[in-house]
Formats: C-alpha cells, structure tokens, sequence
C-alpha cells in the first residue's frame, strides 16, 4: 500500500476538497477523485515527516528512522504497532490523522476519525482533565507517561497509558498542532 487508502470523498465543505477545486479550476482538469487522492497523497508525506521532526524536536529521539523517503515514512507511521493520532490548530481541534491502529482502536473509518474533534476522544468527566494536559503540552512542548479512559466510536471504553503527547511544529516553527503516541493499552 503506497498511502493509507481511506480517501476523502469530494465535498465542497472539506478543506482538502476546496483545495482540490481550485487546484483543478486553475488547470482545467477537473476531475475531483484524482485530485483529492493526489492532495491527500501529498499531505500524508507532508504530515509524516512533521510528526517525526516534531518529536525529534522535542523528546530527543527517533519515532522512527530519520533516514526513510517520505512515502517509507508516511507507510511505516501508517501500518505501525503503536497507536498515532494528531489535531490540527482549529478552536475546536478536530483530529487530522490516525494510524491504522489508532482507526482500529476507535473503530472508526478515516473519515469518520478525521471529522471527530479530539476533545470526543475523552469520556465527558475527562475532557476537563484532558483540556489542562494539553495546555501544559502547548507549555512545555510534550508530556509523556499520560494515561487516561477513551471510548470507541462504537461506546467500547479502553484505557491508555504512557502515552506521549507533543506539539507539531512546522518547518519554519509554527505551531501546526499536537499528536499523541501509545502502545499499552487495555479494554475496560
């Protein structure tokens, strides 16, 4: 598999889909799948290499070997044995990517995964909790050894534990948003 084959579906609403539009509006070819799986081809790679270049940055260690293409990268993230998700920088941060085992853990397909917002990612009692933690990574650039109660798109309810989370910080520095990395977890 080249790219995690969850593509969006063409929508006049999605960012990638506007994107897609003005992309084939300015070349006269407008044929949306090809260019929506083009776009999201390009942003996988993309969003690949900010979530291993931020963790570098911050934790000092490799999520992965640095010396991977792009699109290794972006297969080896994808089809990982421990569980990767990222938000983006939206008020309400609505999750951006998941993993194969984080879309399995959540039973959720991709674009249900990439339509949540990450705050539904925690049972109600634990938002609150949830909202200072990341406040202190947007602080201090990562935690880690966090644990707390999920529940699964499906009401199956599941605890992390030692879960990294770190901020996402592009090329130039700007903050892009924050992912969260674990590999114990157990059904509650």
């Amino acid at each position: 598999m080249l790219v995690p084959d969850f593509r969006p579906q063409f929508s006049n609403s999605s960012t990638i889909g506007q994107s897609a539009k003005r992309i084939a509006l300015r070349t006269g070819n407008f044929h949306p799948k090809e260019v929506i799986a083009t776009e999201y081809r390009e942003f996988n790679l993309r969003h690949a290499q900010i979530l291993v270049s931020s963790y570098k940055h911050f934790t000092e260690r490799d999520l992965l070997p640095m010396n991977l293409s792009p699109l290794e990268l972006a297969e080896r993230l994808f089809e990982a044995p421990f569980i990767l998700l990222s938000h983006g920088t939206e008020v309400d941060p609505v999750l951006n990517y998941g993993n194969r085992a984080a879309l399995t853990l959540w039973e959720m397909s991709w674009d249900e995964f990439t339509r949540l917002p990450s705050r539904l990612t925690a049972e109600a009692p634990d938002r609150e909790e949830r909202a200072r933690l990341l406040a202190a990574v947007s602080t201090r650039g990562f935690i880690e050894d966090y644990s707390g109660v999920r529940r699964s798109h499906t009401g199956r309810r599941f605890k992390i534990a030692r879960a990294t989370i770190w901020n996402l910080l592009l090329p130039n520095g700007a903050f892009y948003g924050q992912a969260a990395m674990f590999d114990h977890w157990g059904r509650i």
